[in-house]
């Protein structure tokens, strides 16, 4: 059992909590709870240790029994420390350290999602989730938006991190990777409603953030500005809410194209 803090595991599980920069130093990242560590198991995505407390469920036990099975790396810590390095007001009992890549991309993906300038890890977290669900085939992150491997990202992403390619880039990558794509954009402004759009085409649909809008960036590559109708009068949505209405508004248009 650990009981230090001083374990070289604890300590890199702290690290990783903490920065962007040390994730991609140490090229790994923290899941936390018992479904996104079955999550991470039933995808094979790498996993260089679990850490555990004697608290566990009896699902959470079925769980390391698996791993343990697998001949991972799993070991119990003291409550009182596994307590101390959760990123949850109370511990879920279990941790993972992940390695950090990217799924493969398709070939000619014909449905991507770029969040631009999302800096909330809720939010970014909620629209990884929302993407996955929807059959989004990539996701391209400019630098503008939060890290997608952050703490409070992966636990809203509930495993979209282990069926989604996620990919960050700088804006010149992007803009080579949607080529042959028709970029959309959520906007307000000299827009065109979501429901008069076509959207059966290949595509990328641009999200960009509450506070100050997309990007400069975002706009030179978009092909078309978009909006959502809210006859209620509201100013806006929130960038999850938003995306969530126009992934399944293109999910939706292609079903009946069928």
């Amino acid at each position: 059992m650990i009981i230090s803090a001083h374990n070289s595991k604890v300590q890199l599980v702290r690290s990783l909590l903490g920065r962007a920069k040390d994730r991609r130093e140490a090229q790994a990242f923290v899941a936390e709870g018992v479904r996104l560590v079955e999550e991470a198991l039933a995808a094979d995505w790498p996993i260089r240790f679990v850490l555990y407390g004697g608290e566990l469920s009896e699902r959470g036990q079925e769980l390391i029994k698996k791993l343990k099975t697998k001949s991972i790396d799993s070991e119990e810590v003291d409550e009182r420390l596994l307590q101390a390095l959760s990123a949850t007001e109370t511990s879920q009992g279990i941790l993972t350290v992940l390695d950090y890549f990217s799924l493969p991309v398709p070939t000619d993906p014909s449905f991507v999602l770029i969040p631009d300038s999302i800096r909330d890890p809720g939010n970014l977290g909620t629209l990884l989730r929302t993407a996955a669900a929807a059959g989004v085939q990539a996701v391209f992150l400019p630098p503008e938006t939060a890290d997608a491997f952050a703490p409070k990202v992966v636990r809203a992403g509930m495993g979209a991190h282990f069926r989604l390619p996620i990919l960050s880039l700088s804006w010149k990558q992007i803009h080579a990777r949607t080529g042959g794509l028709k970029v959309y954009l959520a906007e307000m402004e000299e827009a065109i409603s979501c429901w008069e759009a076509d959207f059966r085409s290949p595509l990328a649909l641009i999200i960009g953030g509450e506070a100050e809008g997309a990007t400069p960036a975002a706009r030179q590559l978009a092909s078309q500005q978009i909006y959502i109708p809210m006859p209620g009068g509201s100013e806006s949505l929130n960038a999850a809410s938003a995306g969530a209405i126009l992934m399944f508004e293109i999910i939706r248009q292609r079903a009946f194209a069928k």
